[in-house]
């Protein structure tokens, strides 16, 4: 058998009777005797493709929750604030601001409603107190419990507000002394409070509250920032004149699991379910436009209504987070 040997490619170097412009053709023709070289591509399986499309979209979720609570819950926040306050700002203006429960038409007060504004100027609060301590409701600030009295008036009144998330409105409450003043204002005028001290677990009862006195609490979680375990009280009283209470409806039997201290609002775990099937059609659509008009168009396409449904997704599920985080 007679072997044939591989002929040696042509060099490309410039040399004395070829011109300058035949190098590209030399190369060209280099190439083409040189042996191709294979390169073994390994594909997925379909199983595979969905089980890295799964652990794709947890670590979207996972990424997207911490973005929320980090950043996006403090924007939520700020925005909040600044409806409930233009709101009972104009609710003063008109006199139609509550002292009590109920409003002037003897109609029950809606969740989230502004009853007041708390101003701690050693701590650098200045929140408006929305009516209701459940967790959607302590996104917007600090909110009043219920089954008490509106500040200022006689009895005892618990605020509640965040620690680290969503504003992180009570955040330095441990710094307040006692003796420090602070304000806040509520329809029937302004109320002037005084710190007594800071209560911690197993310190459950007022100190010595006395008929015709005016008592407020200001509760919030303590521990790791963003992982609390632990509640805070800080006891305060009225030293500006007493206000009449007003009609109450709630009492301490009747109010819910998740308007108490750490309650989880599992009411709403339909919607989060919802919000997540969106979101799951429309990855699925992602993918198979992905694979007929290519990156550019599915990007343009299902780019913001992913981000549409992750918001969705994430405002649901902040609903399921202790109201005291």
């Amino acid at each position: 058998m007679k072997v044939i040997k591989p002929r040696r490619p042509i060099r490309g170097r410039r040399s004395k009777g070829i011109a300058p412009s035949s190098a590209a053709a030399l190369a060209a023709a280099n190439a083409a005797r040189s042996p191709k070289v294979f390169e073994e591509k390994f594909e997925l399986s379909n199983q595979d493709r969905a089980v890295r499309g799964l652990i794709g979209m947890v670590g979207l979720l996972v990424l997207a929750f911490l973005i929320n609570i980090l950043g996006f819950s403090h924007i939520y926040h700020a925005v909040a604030q600044q409806n409930l306050r233009n709101e009972f700002k104009e609710q003063l203006a008109l006199a139609t601001a509550p002292t009590a429960e109920v409003d002037l038409n003897n109609i029950v007060l809606r969740q989230g409603a502004p009853i007041a504004v708390l101003d701690i100027p050693a701590i650098g609060v200045h929140e408006v107190i929305a009516e209701g301590t459940d967790s959607g409701t302590l996104r917007g600030g600090p909110g009043h419990r219920r089954d008490t009295v509106l500040p200022g008036q006689q009895g005892a009144t618990i605020i509640m507000g965040r620690a680290s998330a969503y504003g992180g409105v009570f955040s330095r409450l441990q710094e307040l002394k006692p003796g420090t003043k602070f304000t806040i204002i509520t329809a029937q005028g302004k109320q002037i409070f005084q710190t007594l001290g800071l209560r911690y677990a197993g310190d459950l009862t007022l100190p010595d509250l006395k008929s015709q006195e005016s008592r407020l609490v200001l509760l919030t979680a303590r521990g790791a920032p963003y992982v609390p375990d632990k509640v805070v009280r800080l006891d305060a009283k009225l030293i500006s004149p007493v206000q009449p209470a007003g009609v109450r409806v709630s009492s301490f039997i009747n109010v819910p699991k998740e308007d108490r201290e750490f309650g989880f609002d599992f009411r709403y775990v339909w919607a989060l379910a919802m919000a997540l099937q969106l979101l799951l059609v429309l990855e699925l659509l992602a993918v198979w436009a992905y694979n007929r008009i290519g990156p550019r168009g599915t990007y343009l396409v299902f780019g913001p209504l992913i981000f549409f449904a992750l918001m969705l997704v994430m405002d649901q599920s902040s609903r399921l987070l202790p109201n005291l985080l």
